[in-house]
């Protein structure tokens, strides 16, 4: 490891992307120019030495609960769904490459023409080679979301820090789309963003990080340059880790 990684706060990242971060402002699909400015801020960091994994969602084509709700077997929707985060995941490897990453997709479901089977220690020791390992299929498993699959896998890969990119730029006390007067939390302990019931992430991959002393992230991947400000330890966001509860602050 060089120096300058070394100096770094976080080597080895896992970014979860949500399928929705990918598509216009409205609507649905995949939007080429977002996914070029995305594949832009993880190249920053991937041009500083840090081992990125990605998990994308699938929301963008298909959200799995959305369709259970219309009468589909929750199931076979999700099954669906996990089909969905192998399309993103395969636009987000191309858009990549043309940037000059090396990149290998592994997916929860085998699909040998398209992608490598998820084997943990083949995916330490691309990430080891300098490789962006996109990880799609959620879990492989269905009525588990992909932000429990981004924390599964997070754990299993011993990331640092689990990066949760969304359209906002932390965690607040309401939505601050709703309320300006939402006050944005600068860090909490992971029982105080369970039990507010926050829609970070659900509880099953909170309880995950908790469990496994993984701290997160969340933050708005639209800030140009945020995503190098995290791994080279500057404050951004809102931070969710082992803290006592009294410590827990809010910026104005």
């Amino acid at each position: 490891m060089s120096q300058e990684v070394s100096a770094l706060k976080y080597q080895r990242i896992l970014l979860k992307l949500s399928g929705e971060a990918l598509c216009p402002r409205k609507g649905f699909g995949i939007d080429a120019e977002t996914v070029r400015r995305i594949s832009g801020e993880i190249k920053r960091v991937y041009d500083l030495g840090v081992q990125v994994a990605i998990v994308v969602g699938g929301g963008n084509i298909w959200r799995g609960a959305d369709a259970a709700a219309t009468g589909i077997d929750r199931g076979t929707a999700d099954y669906v769904g996990m089909l969905a985060t192998v399309m993103n995941s395969l636009v987000m490897q191309d858009a990549m490459e043309k940037l000059g990453m090396v990149t290998r997709v592994q997916t929860a479901i085998e699909m040998p023409p398209v992608a490598e089977p998820f084997i943990r220690r083949r995916a330490q020791r691309h990430l080891e080679q300098g490789r962006v390992v996109i990880l799609a299929a959620g879990s492989g498993n269905p009525f588990f979301t992909t932000d429990t699959a981004g924390a599964l896998r997070a754990v299993e890969l011993n990331a640092q820090v689990l990066l949760k990119a969304t359209k906002v730029d932390g965690v607040y006390t309401d939505d601050p789309m709703r309320n300006p007067q939402a006050q944005k939390f600068e860090e909490l302990s992971y029982m105080r963003a369970l039990n507010m019931g926050l829609k970070v992430m659900d509880s099953t991959a909170l309880s995950l990080c908790k469990d496994n002393h993984l701290p997160i992230v969340v933050f708005n991947l639209n800030d140009e340059g945020a995503l190098e400000a995290i791994v080279r330890g500057q404050t951004y966001g809102t931070l969710i880790h082992d803290i006592e509860e009294p410590q827990w602050s809010t910026s104005s």
